[in-house]
């Protein structure tokens, strides 16, 4: 059996997938970037090696941040590319997505796709920290609660405040400004969600606005965010399969290809 790696290296994390030669996906691992994207992806991809009992890769592929510099690879991909060839497998077979809304750590993105999932035109957010995972981790530490539980306490909101600044430091001061008001942490987690999706939200080019909506991302996992998109945009959005691996998932398939 041949087995395909795809490596997606982030500004904080790395994350990795193996596939088999019938596109299934054998295991997801994600490991701290640290100072050496090298090493740190040489002990990633050796562990899920002998995780899942596979002696040997035929080919790998890189994509993200640090795509350039992980010689373990053989070869690389843009971001964008990854995403859109890994809801490929990711998507729910029911659902063929026009759209891929990928919420990652640093910054978001939004991918429109043909009716062959090919990329048709993209909008990015990577010049602040406003509408990322990264926002998110900075309101639960501040609101004394984990990333974990962000999601699930902001459904329990009765009353979600209006948060209205873009940038991450101001909407910091806000939260703070909420609490000394005696705000419920619920009410302020659910309007930072909703804070969140509008600002993404208003990236979306209303021409491509066409098939479902898939959510990729670390972010995806966030059940409030997701409530919070479905909410503005009147629709149902949905969340891929394996949603924080959706990009090595993608240069794994691609790898395929090559190999």
């Amino acid at each position: 059996m041949k087995v395909y790696a795809g490596l997606d290296g982030g500004s904080t994390y790395l994350k990795a997938a193996l596939l088999d030669e019938h596109k299934r996906v054998i295991r997801t691992g994600v490991t701290s970037t640290g100072i050496d994207n090298n090493t740190s992806a040489k002990k990633l991809l050796a562990k899920l090696m002998s995780e899942s009992g596979v002696g040997s890769i035929a080919y790998t592929m890189a994509t993200g941040y640090s795509r350039k510099i992980l010689e373990v690879a053989d070869d690389d991909v843009s971001e964008i590319t990854a995403h859109a060839y890994g809801v490929r497998v990711t998507a729910p077979r029911e659902y063929h997505p026009g759209m891929i809304v990928d919420i990652g750590g640093q910054d978001s993105k939004i991918i429109y796709l043909d009716s062959n999932y090919s990329v048709k035109n993209f909008s990015m957010n990577d010049k602040c920290a406003a509408g990322t995972g990264k926002f998110m981790e900075v309101i639960a530490q501040i609101l004394e609660t984990t990333i974990d539980q962000v999601g699930p306490l902001s459904l329990e909101s009765s009353a979600p405040c209006d948060i209205n600044s873009t940038c991450v430091v101001f909407a910091q001061s806000e939260v703070i400004s909420l609490i000394a008001r005696k705000y419920d942490r619920r009410d302020i987690l659910s309007g930072m969600h909703l804070s969140m999706a509008k600002r993404i939200i208003k990236m979306m080019k209303k021409s491509e606005k066409n098939g479902d909506v898939l959510m990729t991302g670390g972010g995806a996992l966030n059940i409030g965010l997701r409530k919070a998109f479905e909410d503005e945009l009147i629709r149902d959005v949905f969340v891929a399969n394996h949603p924080q691996f959706n990009g090595a998932i993608g240069a794994a398939l691609l790898a395929s290809e090559r190999g």
